[in-house]
């Protein structure tokens, strides 16, 4: 794709997604599945691309978030056993069933409205069972005086017909802040496990680790592990980096292009609200991004993009469609110059400390209306 006629783009590279697969691969004992995160957009990279590559990697599992996300895969012809994560409404669940997706089942009557759309269509689905140990978002309740209740329901539906109980898991609350919690949460989940396989329950497959338990808790590996933020070259915590063997690669490189370049005398205000004013004569560069791409207004005057291999200030208030850069200490910067506005080497997670959010927010938040170009 040319990327010579795009206003912004965002340049998504499979080798350094390859990369970040294999490193995590190698953390994770032999025969332990490794569950690719495509959810959102596959973190705002492009969730069929990305979807298709991890699979030629050897992904044994998918996740997505919704049905609206499973049925994008399945109607772009990537098949192979995909989950979704979260709830799925009872009107959307013969669709579910269609897909041929693995639904996750986290309460019983959910699990009743799944076994009735199953069956009507005459099929069996996969589900796995969500089991709440301190999340407190979706799950059978498995803290400490919960697990007796909830076993006994977890094991009427599993025992419903055109269901088939292929597994069983948690998400951890703050496995990149608290090891003690976290290992409650661990103990709480094989409890459950332990008391369903003494009443004739087991299951295939048993997972909870995130990115930050992937890279911290190897015993929390179990059978399967489903590393998101760090397959797309990021860390959930920097204390995660010295625990690799190799460093993870960004895959994200979000750009755009000076659409505008002229010299603007001292005094003048610059954008919305006039709330800065040039303080010297001095050379402004218009970039066609705004909020409205994924840029967050909150870093209006405070973020920096490179441009000619050096640091550019934004200037003003960031618009939705466009904003400035001050480009006065670099020379020969021309309409047409390349600029990148977070990625290889600005790193995201400078631009999420500034706007008081995390790394995942800002990828996701890369506007639909941005192309993604695949380098391979």
């Amino acid at each position: 794709m040319d990327t010579t006629q795009m206003r912004t783009w965002a340049e998504i590279s499979l080798p350094k997604l390859e990369h970040n697969y294999r490193v995590l691969r190698a953390c994770i004992p032999a025969g332990c599945r490794f569950m690719g995160l495509v959810k959102a957009n596959a973190y705002g990279h492009g969730a069929v691309p990305v979807a298709r590559r991890l699979k030629e990697l050897g992904a044994e599992y998918l996740a997505v978030a919704c049905v609206e996300e499973a049925a994008q895969l399945r109607q772009a012809g990537v098949d192979g056993p995909l989950l979704i994560l979260g709830a799925v409404p009872p009107g959307e669940m013969p669709l579910a069933v269609e897909l041929g997706a693995t639904v996750t089942v986290f309460e019983p009557e959910g699990a009743r409205a799944l076994s009735r759309a199953a069956t009507a269509a005459g099929k069996t689905v996969k589900v796995h069972i969500k089991a709440d140990t301190g999340m407190s978002r979706l799950g059978f309740p498995a803290r400490e005086g919960e697990l007796e209740r909830s076993g006994a329901e977890i094991l009427a539906a599993c025992a419903l017909p055109g269901l088939e109980a292929e597994g069983i898991f948690t998400h951890f609350a703050n496995a990149d802040g608290d090891e003690a919690y976290t290992m409650r949460q661990l103990t709480r989940f094989l409890e459950l496990i332990d008391l369903l396989k003494g009443r004739g329950l087991e299951f295939q497959l048993r997972h909870c680790a995130a990115a930050a338990a992937v890279l911290h808790y190897p015993c929390t590996h179990l059978d399967m592990v489903r590393p998101g933020i760090a397959l797309y070259g990021h860390y959930p915590d920097n204390d995660c980096r010295d625990l690799l063997p190799e460093e993870l690669r960004p895959v994200m490189t979000l750009k755009t292009r000076a659409a505008f370049v002229r010299p603007v005398p001292a005094g003048t205000p610059v954008s919305y609200g006039c709330t800065h004013v040039l303080a010297r004569d001095s050379i402004i560069a218009t970039l066609p991004i705004g909020y409205g791409d994924g840029l967050f207004r909150v870093l209006s005057d405070r973020w920096k993009v490179r441009v000619r291999g050096r640091l550019a200030p934004l200037v003003g208030r960031v618009c939705m469609d466009m904003c400035m850069i001050d480009v006065t200490d670099i020379p020969g910067v021309t309409a047409g110059d390349e600029v990148e506005v977070f990625g290889g080497t600005v790193p995201v997670e400078d631009a999420a400390a500034l706007a008081g959010t995390i790394q995942y927010e800002l990828l996701c938040h890369v506007s639909p209306r941005v192309p993604r170009v695949y380098l391979d």
